[in-house]
């Protein structure tokens, strides 16, 4: 079987969808309001310092690993080591958890897109909309399945003429629509004071809240401690630089992030009156208080159409990834044919994602500690399961297979591991740390004993 895997046919497609894949909902939304929240400038310059050191060192071990194997999570972590079996189920678990949810968001998405597009702006603007439209039974479910299915039909045709070939065009054109509305909100009124607090360190705003959140968001932001990146590196040439790859999918993916706050912020406080209170909503920003900002824009239609399709750009390039992942570990497990494996994932992905899209509506009797069914299956994958996933990681392979192994990975065809001895520290020790750190603000954040 490894014989006939697929391959990425250039390093250009690897990092362009391994970009795709992290570049999703988590930059678009999550980043902005994370940077609002602490400290504009300050939660910038410690996300950065995570994601050249914490980030690049947990996305170098698992591209190694799939590499070197050749195998997805489940597979890759029992060929390197039999009593490690169970943190490939458990990386595996992860995307399982999180592909249907997404795919919910991703037809809310999709949903304000056709509204954009057909003239409809005025109407999604009214504080009334959103909550309405997600608390229906058909309307959300068709849309879900809509995502789903196009996503599917991508991830069908394979990594060379479906992934690799959808990445070369929507990641390039996700940065050109980005920045063409990040310069266009920027001239609204008031929007400069926006920029100022985006940009500005506030150094009084350092604490562990803040880094423990910015190392939180590298999880949602570069698809790390969910399988992806081990099945995403089993399709990575050994001939194409791993070092080099990573850190330009670190640059594309951070760029991202950054031009989704410098797009959201500004023009955000520009319509609030510098209100930061706005920006916290999570989904509900993109939802609910951007079409008001659209609204209240000259051209905002266009503006707001243009925004949605790049949000539907992000979102649709992470679920690729997402169920390629799940899609790999049955073929691989299974010895399945890439179509009916597919079609297997989209039918489970359908019934698992049913309750999440019916959640705030029919099956809204349904919570735990005031959390939607979404909202349980974003807090058990991201906040629970990844740093579990990520902190077992860095002990397998600081302590079991040894940072070397994956050095030696690195280094095959004469490659240079110029950022060696950073990965050693950080796999070994640094990270471990932070990530029970992590794990138990997590915890502690939802039973109420603080909030991050």
């Amino acid at each position: 079987m490894q014989q006939e895997r697929s391959n990425f046919t250039n390093k250009l497609g690897f990092v362009l969808a391994a970009a795709g894949s992290a570049v999703g909902l988590g930059n678009i939304w999550r980043f902005p309001y994370l940077a609002a929240k602490y400290g504009g400038g300050t939660f910038l310059l410690i996300y950065l310092i995570l994601a050249v050191t914490f980030g690049f060192s947990l996305m170098i071990a698992e591209i190694a690993i799939g590499r070197k194997t050749g195998l997805s999570a489940i597979g890759a972590f029992q060929s390197l080591d039999k009593r490690f079996g169970f943190l490939g189920i458990l990386a595996s678990a992860v995307p399982i958890i999180i592909f249907p949810y997404y795919s919910v968001i991703g037809g809310w998405v999709l949903k304000y897109f056709a509204v954009f597009i057909s003239g409809n702006m005025t109407t999604s603007a009214a504080d009334d909309y959103f909550p309405s439209f997600i608390s229906g039974a058909f309307e959300p479910l068709g849309w879900f399945a809509l995502f789903l299915g196009a996503t599917a039909i991508i991830v069908l045709f394979g990594v060379e003429k479906g992934i690799e070939k959808v990445s070369k065009i929507l990641m390039p054109l996700l940065v050109v629509l980005t920045l063409f509305v990040a310069v266009y909100g920027l001239t609204i009124d008031g929007a400069m004071d926006g920029l100022a607090y985006y940009l500005k360190p506030h150094m009084a705003d350092v604490s562990a809240k803040t880094i423990l959140a910015a190392m939180g968001q590298l999880f949602y932001s570069m698809s790390l401690a969910m399988g992806i990146m081990i099945t995403y590196g089993s399709y990575m040439k050994k001939d194409n630089n791993l070092e080099s790859s990573v850190r330009q999918i670190e640059i594309f993916d951070t760029g991202v992030a950054f031009l989704a706050g410098l797009m959201i912020i500004p023009a955000v406080f520009a319509f609030s009156g510098g209100d930061r209170s706005q920006l916290s909503a999570g989904p509900g920003l993109m939802f609910m208080t951007l079409p008001k900002v659209f609204n209240s824009m000259k051209f905002g239609g266009v503006v707001g159409t243009l925004f949605f399709i790049l949000v539907f750009f992000a979102a649709l390039t992470s679920a690729i990834s997402l169920m390629e992942t799940i899609v790999s570990i049955f073929m691989d497990k299974l010895h399945w044919q890439r179509r009916g494996t597919c079609i297997f994932v989209f039918v489970l992905a359908l019934i698992m994602g049913i309750p999440s899209s019916l959640g705030f509506g029919p099956l809204s009797f349904i919570s735990w500690m005031g959390m939607s069914v979404l909202d349980i299956m974003d807090f058990v994958s991201n906040s629970v399961l990844m740093p579990i996933v990520a902190f077992f990681t860095c002990i397998f392979v600081g302590f079991i297979l040894k940072p070397k192994t994956v050095a030696d990975e690195v280094k095959e065809g004469g490659a240079k591991f110029g950022a060696e001895k950073m990965f050693t520290v950080v796999i070994k020790w640094i990270a471990p740390i932070f990530l029970v750190l992590i794990l138990a603000s997590s915890i502690a954040s939802a039973l109420g004993l603080f909030t991050i």
